[in-house]
C-alpha cells in the first residue's frame, strides 16, 4: 500500500458534454507542468484514442500482476490495460473489468464448491460466464481501489514545466519505462448521475455487508461445527466470512481514495440552460456525500462577436450560461474555478488539437493551486468533532458539525450542508443509531455522533443550503449536572 495517496481527479458531467476530451486536456496540462500523469478512461474504445492520437491496448490485454511483484503502474490485479505514453509525462490506459470480474466469479465459485454440491448445482465453465449489465460500476470501484496502491511522488518532486516539443522530464523510471511514482491520476468517469451512484457504492456495500454478515458474529467460528451438529443444518462456511473480510478490505480501500484530501471531482458541461440545470441538480448529491468540486470545465465555447446572427445568438446563450455557472460554482475560498475550452470548429482529433485545449486550461489567470490537476490544499476537508465517519470525504467540503444549544433551547443541532437541496425533496428517517438522509434521488445512511445517540429527533429545517436537525437529550441517558 502506498504511504501517501496519489493526487486523484475524477472527471464527470452530463452525457455528451465532452468529458473524455476535458479529462485528456486536464491531464496534458498537468504533464506540461512537469507532473507524471496517469490518465484512466472507463469509456468504450475509440473516443480517447482519437483525442490522444494513440491507440490504447484492447481490453483483452488487461494488466496482470507480474510474478516479480506489482509494477508501479499496476498494483496486484489492477483492472486497466498497460499504460501507453501519450505525451511527455503523460500515460494513458483503459479500465477493463470484464476479465477481472470473471476471475473473481470463478474464484468465488471454487470457494463455494461444497455449497453448490449440496444444492446439486453444476459449476459454470469460464466460457459460460456472461458479464451482466452494471459490471462497469464494479470495474470503476476496482480501479479506485488500485489507485490507492499506486506509488505517489513526494511533494514538490515534479520537474519544471516543459513544452511539448521538449524531451520528457527526467524522473526515475521502472524497468518498463514508466515512472517509479505518480504525481497525478485523472480518471474519465461515466455521466454524472451514474458516477455519483458509483462513488456511493463503497459505503453502501459496506453497510450491507455489516448487516448481512456482522463482524461480531465471526467470534463464534470455533463453535460452528458444534452448532451445525446440534441444529442439523450446515452453518455458513468459513470461506463466506473470509470473502466478506476481503470485500470489506477492498471497499475500505476505495473509500480511502474517495475520502482523501487529495481527491476531487471535476465537472464538465457544454454551456447552455440545460447544462446549468443539470449541474444544479447534482449539487445535493455532491453535498450529501461530501464530494468537493475543484473545477467546472465548460466545453465547446464559441467565440463572441460573430457577424452571423445565428452564431451570435448561440454565443450569447453560452455567455449567459457561463455567467450562471461562475456565480453558482466558482469559489475562491475552496479553489473551485470555472474554465473554458474553446470550440475548435470540429471534434478534437490528435495531439495538436489536444494541445490547444490544454493551453486553454493552463493559461487561465489565477494562482497555480487553482489550476486543474494542481495538488489540493493541505488541511482541507477535516471533519468537525460531530462529523460521522466518512461524512466529509472531499477536501474543502463543509463538515457536519453538532451545535450545542442545550443552555439556550435545550437541544443539540446537527448541521448538515446540503447546497442546492429543495425542501420538498428532503426525507429524514432515524433507525436506531443511524439517520437516513434523502435529497431527491440521492440518499445516504450515516451513523449518528455518539452524543446524538442519546437524543430523540424533535424537528428539522432547511435554511441557506444547510439542513439543521434538532435533537432533544433523553433525560435518563444524560448525566445530571449540579
Amino acid at each position: 500500500m502506498a504511504s501517501t495517496l496519489v493526487r486523484t481527479v475524477l472527471v464527470t458531467g452530463p452525457g455528451g458534454a465532452g468529458r473524455t476530451t476535458a479529462a485528456a486536456a486536464s491531464a496534458l496540462a498537468s504533464a506540461r507542468r512537469g507532473q507524471r500523469v496517469l490518465l484512466l478512461t472507463t469509456g468504450r474504445p475509440g473516443p480517447l484514442d482519437t483525442v490522444l492520437g494513440h491507440t490504447l491496448p484492447p481490453p483483452a490485454a488487461a494488466t496482470r500482476a507480474p510474478e516479480r511483484g506489482p509494477a508501479p503502474h499496476a498494483p496486484a490485479a489492477a483492472p486497466w490495460t498497460a499504460p501507453v505514453p501519450a505525451a511527455p509525462g503523460l500515460w494513458a490506459a483503459r479500465v477493463e473489468g470484464d476479465e477481472h470480474l470473471r476471475e473473481h466469479l470463478l474464484a468465488l465459485q471454487e470457494r463455494g464448491g461444497p455449497v453448490l454440491d449440496l444444492l446439486g448445482a453444476a459449476p459454470l465453465h469460464p466460457d459460460e460466464l456472461a458479464v451482466l449489465p452494471g459490471a462497469g460500476r464494479l470495474a470503476v470501484l476496482r480501479a479506485l481501489r488500485a489507485v490507492r496502491d499506486l506509488p505517489a511522488a513526494a511533494p514538490g518532486s515534479a520537474s519544471a514545466p516543459a513544452s511539448a516539443a521538449e524531451h520528457p522530464a527526467e524522473h526515475p523510471a521502472a524497468e518498463d519505462g514508466l515512472p517509479d511514482a505518480w504525481d497525478l491520476v485523472v480518471v474519465d468517469l461515466p455521466p454524472a448521475q451514474e458516477t455519483l451512484a458509483v462513488l456511493a457504492l463503497p459505503e453502501q456495500l459496506s453497510w450491507y455487508l455489516d448487516r448481512l454478515l456482522p463482524p461480531s458474529r465471526q467470534a463464534a467460528r470455533a463453535l460452528r461445527p458444534v452448532l451445525a451438529q446440534l441444529a442439523g443444518v450446515p452453518m455458513p462456511a468459513p470461506w463466506l466470512y473470509g470473502a466478506a473480510d476481503r470485500a470489506r478490505a477492498e471497499l475500505a480501500a476505495a473509500r480511502e481514495v474517495l475520502g482523501a484530501p487529495t481527491t476531487t471531482l471535476r465537472l464538465v458541461a457544454e454551456p447552455g440552460p440545460a447544462a446549468v440545470d443539470a449541474l444544479r441538480r447534482l449539487r445535493p448529491g455532491l453535498a450529501l456525500h461530501g464530494h468537493r468540486v475543484d473545477a467546472v470545465i465548460a466545453g465547446k465555447v464559441l467565440p463572441t462577436g460573430s457577424a452571423d446572427p445565428w452564431l451570435a445568438a448561440l454565443s450569447g446563450e453560452q455567455q449567459t450560461a457561463l455567467k450562471a455557472l461562475d456565480e453558482e460554482w466558482a469559489d475562491p475560498d475552496t479553489g473551485t474555478a470555472l474554465y473554458e475550452l474553446p470550440h475548435l470548429g470540429r471534434e478534437p482529433r490528435g495531439p495538436e488539437d489536444l494541445a490547444v485545449l490544454a493551453d486553454a486550461l493552463a493559461h487561465r489567470p489565477g494562482p497555480p493551486e487553482h489550476l486543474p490537476g494542481a495538488p489540493a490544499a493541505p488541511g482541507c476537508g477535516t471533519p468537525g468533532p460531530g462529523a460521522p465517519n466518512g461524512a466529509v470525504p472531499g477536501p474543502g467540503a463543509p463538515a457536519w458539525t453538532v451545535e450545542d444549544r442545550r443552555a439556550e433551547e435545550g437541544v443539540l443541532v446537527w448541521r448538515i450542508p446540503l447546497a442546492g437541496a429543495e425542501r420538498g425533496d428532503l426525507e429524514l428517517v432515524r433507525r436506531g443509531d443511524e439517520l437516513m438522509v434523502a435529497a431527491g434521488p440521492f440518499r445516504r445512511i450515516v451513523p449518528l455522533p455518539s452524543a446524538l445517540r442519546r437524543c430523540t429527533v424533535s424537528g428539522a429545517g432547511l435554511s441557506d443550503g444547510e439542513l439543521r436537525v434538532r435533537f432533544v437529550p433523553e433525560p435518563g441517558l444524560w448525566p445530571r449536572t449540579p
